[in-house]
């Protein structure tokens, strides 16, 4: 599939709405939110969501960022590889959702050292914003106080729009991968997720929740939760992509369990605080 200049301007205007969306306080520039919008312009949903849905399980694990650790930004999934799998769909060297994320993971950590960079040249924003205002140069405020926003939206355009317009060299790239080392990044692709959900355990997960981590496991195995099948036509093109389950369990009937154990975990907290009263001749002076 080709890009026309056309559409590489749209998934560059998405990739800056997307980017600089974060520092309004939307939440957009995630993976299934990014995909969604390429899909939407190259005109292949069911890719897209694909591509967006895998790399969202595990980017919900990689945006903890653990301890001082950075973790990859979601466009490299979110753009790169929806652009990937949606622009060798069609083709006999097809790139996969799972190869997909495993190929645009170094993509990811590049942009979130550009991120990095971008923070760190707009980190004097607020002192030059607080100045103008004391001045009482509220033209200049406005101009320091949405630098930041611009500056994101600048680069975000940029690299949606080189991404568009360089997925014909990398799909050429692409295609002189040989066919076991794709396959590797394909199981590769297939256990990011898996880390990603340990990433969250390892930082959320506390003794009062085991019983709900083992909850949802056998939610999942035992009652069979709907299962994304992708279907293809006799092109190789994604058509659709439906659900099965082995007991017919709907997700909003698991989503209603889940909410049913967090009501009684929420009621059965005391509403008013307990106030810890020390005896006196325990207190003792702040300066001491």
């Amino acid at each position: 599939m080709d890009i026309n200049i056309v559409q590489a301007i749209l998934i560059g205007l998405w990739t800056a709405f997307c980017f600089s969306g974060m520092l309004l306080g939307l939440y957009t520039n995630r993976c299934i939110v990014l995909s969604l919008g390429v899909g939407i312009i190259l005109g292949d949903i069911p890719t897209a969501l694909a591509a967006g849905a895998i790399s969202e399980l595990a980017y919900m694990g990689f945006g903890v960022g653990a301890g001082g650790t950075v973790p990859p930004n979601p466009i490299g999934p979110g753009i790169f590889g929806t652009l990937m799998a949606i622009t060798t769909a069609a083709s006999k060297d097809k790139i996969t959702p799972e190869a997909a994320l495993a190929l645009s993971t170094p993509i990811a950590v590049g942009i979130q050292f550009l991120q990095t960079a971008t923070y760190t040249a707009f980190s004097g924003s607020p002192e030059v914003a607080k100045k103008a205002l004391q001045q009482g140069n509220l033209n200049g405020f406005k101009r320091a106080a949405n630098s930041t926003i611009w500056a994101f939206a600048a680069v975000g355009f940029l690299l949606g729009i080189t991404g568009a317009l360089s997925m014909d060299t990398l799909t050429k790239i692409f295609a002189l991968i040989p066919p076991v080392l794709l396959n590797g990044l394909t199981l590769a692709g297939r256990m990011l997720p898996a880390i990603g959900f340990a990433m969250i355990l390892s930082v959320m997960a506390k003794k009062e929740l085991i019983p709900y981590i083992i909850l949802g496991y056998v939610l999942a195995v035992y009652f069979g939760l709907p299962v994304l099948t992708p279907t293809a036509n006799e092109d190789g093109l994604l058509t659709a992509v439906t659900t099965s389950s082995v007991l017919g369990v709907p997700t909003i009937g698991v989503a209603l369990i889940a909410t049913i154990f967090a009501l009684i975990d929420v009621f059965r907290k005391p509403t008013n605080a307990v106030v810890e009263s020390k005896p006196e001749g325990e207190a003792q002076d702040d300066w001491i």
